[in-house]
């Protein structure tokens, strides 16, 4: 079962071979009906029934709603009555103005999960060529889901072009976010503010980058790294440890570092430091256990993948300091 409910794409196909594919440079309102986001989120009272059988008087629960779509009435939620809803439209009319003077280009769009999680993603225009013609673009990310899952997050992110593997890019000292919790009013403007100034992080991740490409690294030391990032926190186990390793993606990522990886030959990632976090990328986003391909690009992006890929990030550049 796929938990892309709707979806639309310029360019490549995406992870999962789904969705409607679009001539580049399309008006939103052309994305709006592709990628299924031509709907609201509408909401109702929450009511209930006292009595047995059905056949009690109806009360009201003011202090929470239910959230659920304009078109179909699918329930998406009950949440409190004090939460602000983020419409479909709102994400993609966020790209506007960055789409029709920013240089930026819409690549993907779309509804998960029945229309309780939505996101676009915009590639900025900016990109880098490492050695070896390692090719890494600069994307923009907004998602937002009416779940309880997900705050409306705006996270810039790095595609390497030979194996799709993404990476978020951090905003200075901060992690790669900037999000906004449902309970305040998701104001557009103020998040583009906020990421304008972030826009200098892509040539701070560039010079990372570079480092990383440059660093070779000892056998020794990338078991080291592989064992630092794929080693769990736990609860004290019968023989006193508490963390646990993870063994069989240890040897997943030693082989995709060794040249099973894409772009693993490449002399950026070949031995290199930049390798050993394209190896971790590529077995989060690609090859990790997940109960489908749309889990585990959720993951990948928003969930313990996303954390995983972070890990690794500040693990290497921990190598170059």
């Amino acid at each position: 079962m796929h938990l892309v409910e709707s979806m639309a794409f310029a360019g490549q196909k995406p992870w999962h071979g789904l969705g409607s594919q679009l001539a580049p440079n399309q008006p939103l309102e052309v994305w709006a009906k592709q990628a299924g986001m031509d709907w609201q989120i509408e909401e109702a009272e929450v009511r209930f029934i006292a009595g047995t059988g059905g056949l009690g008087s109806i009360h009201p629960f003011p202090e929470q709603k239910v959230l659920y779509r304009s078109d179909s009435k699918t329930p998406l939620s009950v949440v409190s009555s004090r939460y602000q809803v983020v419409q479909p439209r709102e994400i993609l009319e966020f790209y506007r103005d960055l789409t029709e003077v920013g240089g930026f280009e819409l690549e993907t769009a779309g509804v998960l999960k029945e229309g309780k999680k939505l996101w676009a993603l915009a590639r900025t225009g900016r990109s880098v060529s490492l050695r070896g013609r390692d090719e890494v673009n600069g994307y923009l990310l907004l998602a937002t889901a009416c779940d309880g899952t997900l705050a409306t997050t705006a996270q810039f992110t790095s595609v390497r072009v030979v194996c799709n593997n993404t990476l978020a890019i951090a905003l200075g000292d901060a992690t790669g976010a900037i999000k906004v919790p449902h309970r305040s009013q998701f104001d557009a403007d103020a998040v583009k503010r906020q990421l304008g100034i972030a826009v200098s992080s892509w040539d701070a991740f560039i010079v990372r980058m570079k480092a990383l490409s440059e660093r070779k690294v000892k056998p020794e030391t990338a078991d080291a790294y592989f064992r630092r990032v794929l080693t769990y926190p736990t609860s004290i186990a019968s023989d006193g440890s508490t963390a646990a390793t993870n063994e069989r993606a240890i040897k997943g990522v030693h082989e995709l570092f060794a040249g099973r990886g894409k772009g693993a030959d490449l002399a950026s990632a070949s031995g290199t430091a930049w390798g050993l976090v394209n190896a971790v990328t590529e077995y989060v986003d690609h090859e990790r256990r997940a109960r489908s391909e749309d889990h585990r690009r959720d993951g990948a992006w928003f969930g313990p993948g996303a954390t995983l890929k972070q890990k690794a990030w500040d693990e290497a550049v921990w190598l170059v300091a």
